[in-house]
C-alpha cells in the first residue's frame, strides 16, 4: 500500500495539471467536418483571395489544413487567459514560400504563422498607432488587437528573430522555424508566452484574449499549405 501511495499522488498531480490547460482541439473533429466551435475566418488582406481551411485525417489524427493560393486569411478564436502562459502546439508545411521578402511589404508571406493577441488598452498607444489601428480595422472589417505575437516559419531568417511587422507596428515576429529541411515534418513548439512578449516589447505582457492560425501567399502570388495540430494553453508559473 505504501508503495501505490506515491504512483497515485502523482497520477493525481497530474490529473490536475491537465485540468488546468486549455486545449483547443482540431482533432476532436471528423476529416472533412466543419471547423470546431468557438474558431471563424480572419481577414488579414483587402485582396479578395481567401487561405482554404479544412479538416483532415494525417495519420490516423484530424487536423487542420490551410490552403494558400495567391491568398491570405487565418483562423481565430477568442480567449481570456493569464499572461503567465505556454502555448504548446505542432505544425508543418509542404514547402517554405520561397519567393517571401521579410521586413517587406511585398513580401511578407509565410506557409505558417500562429498569432496570440494580448489586451493592451488604447491608451498605452500612441495617437498615430491608434489611427493607423482604426483605418486596418475599418479596410479590413475585423477587429484587429492592439498587440499581437506572430510565431512564423521563415524562408530564410534564423531561428529566433524577433522584428516588427512590416504592416502592423504591434505585431512583432518571431521565428521558430526556417527554410525546407524540415518541410513535411511536423514540428513541435512550446513557447513562454509572457517572456516573449517581454523580449519583442519590452514590456510585462497584458492578459492573452485570442489565438489565430494563418498561411497566406497573396503579395507574392505563390502557393503553400501548411497543417496545424491542437493548440495547449497551460500556466507559465
Amino acid at each position: 500500500m505504501k508503495r501505490l501511495l506515491p504512483l497515485f499522488l502523482l497520477l493525481c498531480l497530474g490529473a490536475a495539471a491537465a485540468a488546468d490547460a486549455v486545449v483547443l482541439r482540431f482533432s476532436a473533429g471528423a476529416p472533412g467536418a466543419a471547423w470546431p466551435p468557438g474558431w471563424s475566418f480572419y481577414r488579414m488582406s483587402r485582396k479578395p483571395a481567401r487561405t482554404r481551411f479544412t479538416l483532415v485525417d494525417d495519420a490516423g489524427t484530424t487536423v487542420l489544413r490551410a490552403d494558400a493560393e495567391r491568398s491570405a486569411g487565418a483562423l481565430a478564436h477568442a480567449l481570456d487567459l493569464p499572461a503567465a502562459s505556454t502555448l504548446a502546439w505542432r505544425w508543418k508545411i509542404d514547402h517554405a514560400v520561397a519567393a517571401a521578402r521579410p521586413q517587406r511589404r511585398s513580401g511578407d508571406d509565410y506557409a505558417a504563422r500562429v498569432y496570440v493577441f494580448f489586451d493592451v488598452p488604447d491608451g498605452a498607444l500612441g495617437f498615430a498607432t491608434r489611427w493607423k489601428l482604426r483605418l486596418a480595422r475599418r479596410v479590413l472589417g475585423v477587429d484587429l488587437p492592439n498587440a499581437a505575437l506572430c510565431y512564423v516559419w521563415d524562408n530564410r531568417r534564423a531561428p529566433g528573430t524577433i522584428a516588427a511587422d512590416p504592416f502592423v507596428a504591434t505585431v512583432r515576429e518571431i521565428v521558430l522555424e526556417s527554410g525546407d529541411a524540415r518541410a513535411g515534418q511536423w514540428r513541435r513548439e512550446r513557447r513562454d508566452l509572457a517572456a516573449d512578449y517581454r523580449a519583442a516589447f519590452g514590456q510585462p505582457a497584458p492578459r492573452v484574449i485570442g489565438i489565430a492560425v494563418a498561411s497566406d501567399t497573396d503579395n507574392t502570388r505563390s502557393r503553400a499549405s501548411a497543417w496545424f495540430g491542437d493548440l495547449v494553453f497551460g500556466s507559465g508559473e
